[in-house]
């Protein structure tokens, strides 16, 4: 460990101690030159105490945020008070690679800082001590639990065939679009549609095929609305679709879209290619129903006609 006389003995124990732990320590004058620098950051950064005696921070590590830091650094010492960063607020400050193999998966070293002030004989603070933790492993841990809960969390709200919302967090959706158009007003259309005649698809061709016809008419809607609207599979071969700000034309420009488009696809399967249709209802909100179950309905009434105006065609409520 390379110290700056004459100030080594006043922190001498303090250094002897954290050379035997895990943890960086770097003591820095007012103005960023380096005045310690223990054996954990030798061996995480390669630069040896005597390389970086006396240089300032910056001019070693380029990456080190110094706007931010500077701001850290001038608070601790115009306040003479410690200041805690956390790898949740900033992932880390040196740049070092992670090396523990049972964190593998982590490239770079996960960091918590202390930043203290540092006093002179005059009482003033001249210097500053940065401590730096290796959190990596338990930053590591939180991270893959943050995944997998966000995970749970989007496999409870959709549904396993298709990927589209399922019925309970649609059927929500629905709610909460019918509260905003009370507040506010804005034209909004719901889009009920099912599989023409899908029973006979699965009698014929087996239900793996049938399954195989509802992930693709999933996709296709999915391909054919705007990133602002909710598609979800409401039960079967019963799907709906929520079109915010979209008045009864507009929805049905969409709709009719997403009828052609599986019109003229074929689904290959292992019992055969399928050719399908679709019956779609559409329904504008209007003052009329006092609750999001009656739009439901009307947008059920809209798809029960088109089924029985043909099939294959797009309805919408009067």
């Amino acid at each position: 460990m390379a110290f700056q006389n004459p100030e080594a003995g006043a922190f001498h124990w303090l250094v002897d101690m954290l050379e035997s732990v895990e943890v960086g320590l770097v003591v820095l004058d007012l103005d960023f030159r380096v005045q310690a620098w223990n054996g954990f950051m030798e061996h995480h950064s390669g630069i040896t105490g005597s390389q970086i005696q006396n240089k300032v921070l910056f001019d070693v590590f380029p990456d080190i945020p110094q706007a931010w830091l500077t701001r850290k650094v001038d608070a601790v010492a115009m306040l003479n008070t410690r200041a805690f960063t956390s790898w949740e607020q900033r992932p880390y400050l040196f740049k070092f690679r992670n090396t523990r193999p049972i964190t593998g998966t982590e490239e770079y070293m996960f960091q918590n800082l202390t930043i203290s002030p540092l006093t002179g004989t005059n009482g003033e603070v001249d210097k500053i001590c940065l401590l730096i933790y290796d959190v990596t492993e338990f930053a590591s841990s939180k991270r893959a639990l943050e995944r997998a809960n966000e995970q749970l969390a989007k496999l409870s709200m959709t549904d396993r065939l298709t990927g589209l919302l399922n019925r309970g967090t649609w059927e929500n959706l629905v709610d909460a679009e019918y509260e905003r158009y009370r507040r506010y007003g804005q034209a909004t259309s719901l889009v009920m549609f099912d599989i023409d005649h899908f029973k006979p698809v699965n009698d014929n061709y087996g239900h793996l095929a049938g399954d195989e016809v509802i992930r693709h008419t999933a996709q296709t809607t999915r391909n054919n609305i705007r990133q602002s609207d909710s598609a979800g599979r409401y039960g079967g071969e019963e799907f709906g679709i929520i079109l915010p700000e979209t008045d009864a034309e507009n929805a049905r420009l969409i709709c009719e879209r997403i009828r052609e488009s599986i019109e003229k696809s074929a689904v290959e399967t292992s019992a055969g290619n399928i050719t399908y249709t679709i019956s779609m209802g559409i329904a504008q909100l209007t003052e009329e129903p006092e609750n999001y179950m009656q739009w439901m309905q009307k947008a059920d009434e809209a798809l029960y006609a088109a089924k029985e105006s043909g099939r294959n065609r797009v309805v919408v409520a009067e």
